[in-house]
């Protein structure tokens, strides 16, 4: 399985988008586990992370380097219906871990969580194993260590050998840090998950189902954490950025 191979894509300033449905996109992944092909990165991505791939090199070479990237904004969504190069779906991280948690209890995966809190890692695996029984949950430990335990927590993983890694850490860190070791890991697939812990372990609460309908969780979040706005900022430069470049916005660079 690879980007540019079987699975189709779409371009959005030079980040390969998947335009695969959920239920596709889960079928890729569970063949990913049941082969244990090469380590696969999953990312998530929205209009603040392509924005912020323009503006930094590292976060691009990233992103571009990952075995699959879903559409997880709307803005996403919007800019390739805009540019005439659709996507099936919107492929929201916090669903599609859902979706794998419910085929895995099939094969009985292993599962290990990572990042956040103490407090919120812990209830996010009891809260899980409640609703997934099935699943084994072979490990899991908070987001609070730096590049001089990496080699401990990635030691403490492969020991676990789980099926699927999720990782909650901070925007800035969470992809870069799964693509530097996604290969010493050796985790069929490894997806970065952002707030979705806070969520499980009840933290915080999803946007209610109106605001997921009109696709305005950003607007939801934006309402209950003001201090998001400096980063929300790149939703509307986004939309305007894309409707400059109509012409250009899915060539692939």
């Amino acid at each position: 399985m690879s980007q540019t191979g079987s699975i189709p894509t779409v371009s959005i300033y030079g980040i390969p988008f998947s335009k695969l449905t959920m239920k596709e996109t889960v079928k890729v992944l569970q063949e990913a586990v049941l082969s244990k092909q090469t380590p696969h990165q999953v990312i998530t991505a929205n209009p603040i992370m392509v924005m912020a791939a323009l503006e930094n090199p590292a976060i691009m070479e990233v992103m571009q380097a990952a075995e699959l990237i879903v559409p997880d904004g709307t803005g996403v969504v919007w800019a390739a219906n805009y540019c005439g190069d659709p996507v099936a779906e919107r492929v929201p991280g916090f669903e599609l871990l859902h979706e794998l948690l419910r085929v895995g209890e099939n094969y009985r995966w292993g599962v290990y969580l990572l990042g956040s809190t103490p407090e919120v890692i812990q209830e996010t695996a009891v809260r899980l194993q409640q609703q997934y029984p099935a699943i084994r949950i072979v490990g899991y430990r908070d987001g609070y260590f730096g590049p001089a335990e990496d080699e401990q927590v990635i030691a403490s993983i492969r020991e676990a050998a789980p099926d699927l890694l999720f990782v909650a850490r901070g925007a800035d860190t969470q992809e870069p840090w799964i693509h530097k070791h996604k290969d010493a890991l050796q985790v069929p697939v490894t997806m970065g998950v952002g707030g979705s812990f806070d969520v499980i372990s009840g933290k915080t609460k999803r946007a209610p189902m109106l605001f997921q309908k009109l696709r305005l969780e950003w607007f939801y979040r934006l309402l209950r954490e003001p201090s998001r706005a400096g980063r929300m900022l790149a939703l509307p430069k986004f939309a305007v950025k894309v409707m400059r470049d109509k012409e250009n916005v899915t060539k692939v660079r």
